[in-house]
């Protein structure tokens, strides 16, 4: 991975979104000696400035000698920059976070930003580079040939059809298996497989085709990672074995074949990864009939059922389950949060009041008189299903007063996670952000806590807010944030839950 051939050290990675260029580097720096070796992890954006870049190295740093700073640990380490040609290009066409990089590599340190050590060159030791950044097409920038001649640049392909069914059938087949699902029931499920893994690349293919991003929709690009989203809904629900959810279809009214359950599972989870992203009626009409058609011709003779059954509509949510309770009234063991089928429209709605009475009498101050109609419940569905998901985050986007907060502070409470909102003053800065956001990191890591964080477009003061909140999404840290000390607290807190 970083060759050392001709002088050259460090590694560039082209390609498409999906092509797994940063799960690359993860995977490889996965096999480092802890005691040896040590990995940070950069991720470049266009409000990216040089005292991020630096800031970010100069924190994994210790002092050697005089002007000489080597990793913590007297280790070495590799810094994978991501996105790396993301960084605003100026009026005389540099990107100065890039040259900064190149300043960095070239003379293997940096000049102090410490005001009583400024101007002062401090070298760096035992570090090496390595970057990932997308074809430079459709309007995205290049990086400078000064600073590419320092990497081995390889380029990342997609994988094909065959390689994508082989991997998607590796995960179904480690989750679905025969001893999971046993019987004639499973055997059907089992067998529900391949049609599954084809379906969704003809359907994914499809819409990538057709739902083509414009200026005004530049966020219809659909990639690899959009199967492994369908894909992760659909292992939510199998892996949940122990609740017989696909073998009894879970808790519907009229009892359906799990085969059908299935198709109606990932119907739904196809909407979720697709739908939920299309800002027009006209948009998600297409995408309906492209989603109809591939149900028809994949599922209609291979399953044995006609049109109007293979249309069916599932619902599914993750907090029916009740609270096991004693005679007495104390709870034994907190509900489950079981990824399943909702019995009908009005059971959902119906226990979506029940909790919001819930928070309401909890926090009389704060209280939420909602009305819960469909598309408020629709929302609110959408909204558990993403925070109570592995690294779930989700971007709401709608006309003021349509209920994004509200209907966010509810799927908050649902999901058992504390609410967290800045309070913005006139004297609120990046370095407040950075305090808050400290705070929450202590109330996961020390008290084992989640936490449902909301900003939204007014309380964003500056494109540094954006940088902060960009770099805490994609590598779970802000660099410069955290001390040595903090660190190391942080560490031991969340030990026991690795």
């Amino acid at each position: 991975m970083i060759r050392e051939e001709h002088g050259i050290q460090h590694s560039l990675l082209v390609g498409s979104p999906g092509t797994a260029k940063t799960s690359v580097f993860i995977m490889y720096a996965d096999k480092f000696d802890g005691d040896v070796k040590s990995f940070k992890r950069i991720n470049f954006s266009n409000a990216t400035r040089p005292s991020n870049f630096q800031a970010g190295i100069e924190g994994e740093l210790a002092k050697h000698q005089a002007r000489v700073y080597r990793p913590n640990g007297n280790k070495e380490m590799l810094v994978f920059m991501d996105d790396y040609s993301m960084p605003k290009i100026n009026d005389w066409g540099d990107q100065e976070t890039l040259e900064i990089t190149r300043l960095c590599i070239e003379q293997r340190g940096l000049y102090s930003l410490i005001p009583d050590e400024a101007g002062q060159f401090n070298k760096f030791e035992r570090l090496k580079y390595c970057a990932a950044m997308r074809h430079p097409t459709g309007g995205r920038n290049s990086i400078p040939p000064r600073t590419m001649r320092h990497f081995f640049s390889l380029n990342m392909p997609p994988p094909s059809t065959r390689a994508i069914q082989n991997i998607y059938g590796k995960i179904l087949d480690a989750i679905i298996t025969t001893k999971r699902y046993p019987g004639t029931t499973g055997q059907e499920i089992i067998g529900m497989k391949p049609l599954l893994i084809e379906s969704t690349i003809v359907l994914w293919e499809t819409v990538s085709k057709r739902l083509l991003p414009t200026p005004t929709k530049f966020h219809y690009e659909f990639n690899i990672r959009d199967l492994a989203r369908v894909f992760q809904g659909i292992a939510r629900v199998a892996q949940a074995s122990e609740y017989k959810v696909l073998q009894t279809t879970s808790r519907l009214k009229e009892k359906i074949a799990p085969t059908l359950f299935m198709i109606g599972l990932w119907r739904h989870e196809a909407e979720r990864t697709f739908v939920d992203r299309l800002i027009t009626n006209q948009d998600k009409k297409i995408f309906l009939d492209m989603l109809n058609k591939c149900t028809k011709e994949k599922f209609r003779d291979a399953c044995g059922f006609d049109d109007e059954q293979l249309m069916t509509d599932i619902i599914f949510a993750d907090f029916q389950r009740d609270a096991e309770v004693d005679e007495y009234g104390s709870i034994l063991s907190e509900a489950p949060y079981v990824y399943e089928a909702c019995p009908s429209i009005n059971s959902i709605k119906k226990r979506v009041n029940e909790r919001m009475a819930e928070y309401n009498e909890k926090f009389p101050a704060k209280k939420m008189d909602l009305v819960i109609f469909d598309d408020a419940l629709f929302h609110l569905l959408r909204t558990t299903r993403t925070i109570n998901s592995p690294a779930g985050n989700a971007l709401l986007v709608g006309v003021g007063g349509s209920g994004k907060q509200s209907l966010t502070k509810l799927s908050a409470f649902i999901c058992k996670h504390k609410f967290f909102q800045i309070s913005l003053t006139k004297s609120y800065t990046e370095k407040s952000l950075q305090e808050d956001i400290k705070l929450l990191f202590e109330e996961i890591a020390m008290r084992n806590g989640s936490v449902t964080f909301i900003i939204t477009d007014a309380e964003i003061k500056s494109e540094g807010f954006l940088e902060l909140i960009n770099s805490l999404l994609a590598t779970g840290e802000i660099p410069g944030m955290l001390n040595k000390d903090d660190r190391e607290m942080f560490s031991l807190g969340v030990k026991p839950l690795l």
